[in-house]
């Protein structure tokens, strides 16, 4: 279901294109970040956090209170369903917490409020993914830490695969062929899953865009929604329908049922799908699938998406609130909150643990993550991927021509704008 445009989300529109009075020159990366200083945290900082995170976060805070006995963390769990309109009301009105967990999506709109504090120095980006830290950055000048992680790989049912005789595809054309192998010798009714449209879709269906040397926007910020790569994509995609490989949408459920009775041969998606299988499946499952990297063009980019952590510049505890992202991307602190509640590690280090390359799916997601990507943070990037998911289904379902729904996406984009 699409978020409407709320009083709060037209709240912060409106703070987006007048600049809401700030000087001409701040959040534009012409000033210099400042830094944290050394001792430890002192003081009351206020965390907003979303999910099963703001459930189980004071677990870590309570470890960085003992660390600095000065401070007390006061961690909010909020739903992730109002987060976005909380974060938006908080910045108008200037009630925002010390410390916020910030859809990698939502970044570029909620830093160009000018709300955020850039990221302080200290930060070794080089630590995280590429990718990761690419989602915190608006500008030129990134505003936040990624704090997990997550990226897109194939799911696959490896008992079908080996009656059908193929081995995991290496390209976008293998790919089709293994659907159609898993389908058509391994019994499957459908060779593969793959979103058809409707919220979210372009997470599946952009990297197949960017694995052809393909993006969403050009060197100067312009949008390409209508470029060779991106019709060419699509194309692809939709061939997967037309050849009745993949089916329409599915009911809420099904793709995991399905899958466990071998009537999907595979489908791509994230890391949380690992335990949902395991769970589904039973005893011995885990035997029975695989996941293989995204298929290499140009490049064999995927989705990275998660969550990363902002500090805003109305922040009464600056300083101890950027402390405490400190301690939260440390990486054996970063290896015990996936130990808490499975969230993968954004920082590079932590993924040498056992828990993490010691097993035989994550270790592969932490190889993918090496080269994943999100689209650039930009103000109005939720209203074009609505756009985008609207048109790949009107093309993978509906009548459309490819080339026709690129065009619809771009004229959409184009009107949207940037934000910039």
């Amino acid at each position: 279901m699409r978020r409407r445009l709320t009083v709060a989300a037209l709240l912060v529109a409106a703070l987006v294109f007048t600049g809401c009075g700030r000087d001409d020159n701040e959040d534009t990366g012409g000033q210099a970040a400042q830094g944290i200083s050394s001792g430890p945290a002192t003081g009351t900082i206020t965390v907003w956090a979303m999910g099963t995170e703001g459930e189980k976060l004071s677990v870590l805070a309570k470890d960085f209170e003992a660390a600095n006995p000065g401070v007390k963390v006061n961690v909010t769990a909020v739903p992730w369903d109002s987060a976005h309109d909380k974060i938006s009301t908080a910045i108008a009105a200037k009630t925002t917490p010390d410390v916020s967990m910030i859809g990698t999506t939502w970044m570029g709109e909620f830093a160009k409020t000018g709300a955020l504090d850039q990221t302080p120095t200290d930060f070794d980006k080089s630590a995280f993914f590429p990718g990761a830290w690419d989602t915190t950055v608006v500008d030129g000048t990134s505003y936040g830490v990624p704090w997990y992680v997550e990226t897109r790989l194939i799911y696959y049912r490896t008992d079908l695969a080996a009656k059908a005789g193929v081995q995991p595809p290496t390209n976008q054309q293998q790919l089709k062929e293994f659907a159609t192998a898993l389908q058509q010798k391994g019994g499957a009714q459908w060779g593969i899953n793959l979103q058809p449209g409707d919220t979210g879709s372009w997470q599946t269906f952009l990297p197949f865009v960017w694995q052809l040397g393909g993006d969403v926007t050009d060197a100067s910020g312009n949008w390409t929604l209508d470029s060779p790569q991106m019709t060419q994509a699509l194309e692809y995609y939709k061939s997967f329908f037309t050849a009745k490989l993949a089916p329409g949408a599915l009911q809420p459920g099904e793709l995991e049922s399905m899958f466990v009775a071998g009537k999907i041969g595979a489908f791509v998606s994230g890391p949380w799908h690992i335990g949902i299988l395991k769970e589904q499946g039973g005893a011995g499952f885990e035997q029975k699938f695989d996941v293989a990297h995204m298929p290499k063009e140009q490049a064999g980019t995927s989705f990275v998406g998660g969550s990363d952590l902002a500090v805003f510049k109305e922040s009464k505890n600056r300083d101890s609130a950027w402390k405490f992202v400190q301690y939260l991307t440390r990486p054996e602190v970063q290896v015990k909150w996936y130990q808490t509640v499975s969230d993968l590690p954004s920082v590079q280090s932590a993924w040498s643990d056992p828990a993490l390359s010691g097993d035989k799916f994550l270790s592969k997601f932490g190889d993918q993550l090496k080269d994943a990507k999100s689209p650039p943070a930009i103000p109005t990037w939720e209203q074009v991927a609505a756009v985008i998911d609207d048109e790949v289904e009107k093309a993978t379902i509906g009548n459309t021509p490819p080339a026709e729904a690129v065009k619809a996406m771009q004229k959409q984009a184009t009107s949207i704008g940037t934000g910039s």
